[in-house]
């Protein structure tokens, strides 16, 4: 029996000011499923993203999220497909005058699906900050915290309604390699622990290599590298290359690194 539909694009066109920001885009995830999208900026990375929640509507083509066609459905009838998906915005998007409790509360004080009581709804977001090691942060204000910690914030935000779908954009951009490799373990680990569908934008290619080639080892908490062969069909990791609003490559990782294209070997280099 075939794996859900998770997210799926028919050919998905988006324009501003008549320039093409994504063009002709088609592809599908399945339950299960992580998918790396690489690019430079500027090549449309962001407005995919936004597309596949229905923050910005495709100029043509059909978007399918959950097996429902969004591509027409207004702000009430996307609101309670939205609520089954975990956002982690550009630099976390944390609300600067609300407390970190507020701030991972906010999808469930605000999901109409699920009312929940107050001690219900404390418990959950102690939970998901004691999943991204910051329980101890609760009273604290967004610029209390390090950029590092402010990021592992906002995953914890992206899950605390325990979503089948998580997209997260350009979660380690500006973070020193530690830190985001720290970042990515948490992703790894939420992934696994949770067996979401994930979906990360990036322009790190080491963070497309943890995620193809690492999971998280629930017996003793760590994240170790998979081994054997057919790892990468496994993890069920593809990669997706945009270059100017167009897919200029779909694959998995060992397709990737053999590309023979100019651009897509600059950015598995590094070089980009």
């Amino acid at each position: 029996m075939p794996e859900q539909s998770i997210l799926r694009f028919e050919n998905v066109t988006v324009t501003f000011d008549e320039i093409p920001v994504l063009d002709g885009i088609s592809f599908e995830m399945r339950r299960g499923d992580t998918c790396v999208i690489l690019g430079a900026a500027g090549s449309g990375k962001t407005v995919l993203l936004k597309t596949a929640i229905g923050l910005i509507k495709p100029s043509a083509g059909r978007v399918f999220l959950f097996g429902t066609d969004i591509t027409e459905l207004d702000e009430q009838e996307l609101f309670d497909l939205r609520a089954k998906t975990g956002v982690l915005f550009q630099e976390g998007a944390l609300f600067d005058s609300l407390t970190i409790e507020e701030n991972v509360a906010y999808p469930l004080v605000n999901q109409r699906a699920a009312k929940r009581k107050k001690r219900e709804i404390r418990e959950l977001v102690e939970e998901s900050l004691r999943f991204v090691e910051l329980a101890h942060t609760l009273d604290k204000f967004p610029s209390e915290l390090s950029g590092g910690m402010r990021r592992r914030v906002g995953i914890a935000r992206a899950i605390v309604t325990e979503p089948p779908l998580v997209l997260y954009d350009s979660p380690t951009a500006g973070l020193d390699p530690i830190t985001a490799n720290t970042i990515v373990t948490l992703i790894i680990k939420e992934r696994d622990v949770k067996k979401t569908t994930t979906v990360l934008v990036t322009q790190r290619y080491q963070d497309g290599h943890l995620l193809a080639n690492f999971r998280y080892n629930p017996r003793n908490g760590q994240v170790e590298p998979v081994t054997g062969n057919g790892h990468s069909d496994t993890l069920k990791t593809r990669f997706l290359v945009l270059r100017q609003g167009r897919l200029t490559f779909v694959g998995d990782q060992q397709q990737l690194e053999a590309s023979a294209d100019p651009y897509v070997s600059k950015f598995v280099k590094r070089e980009i």
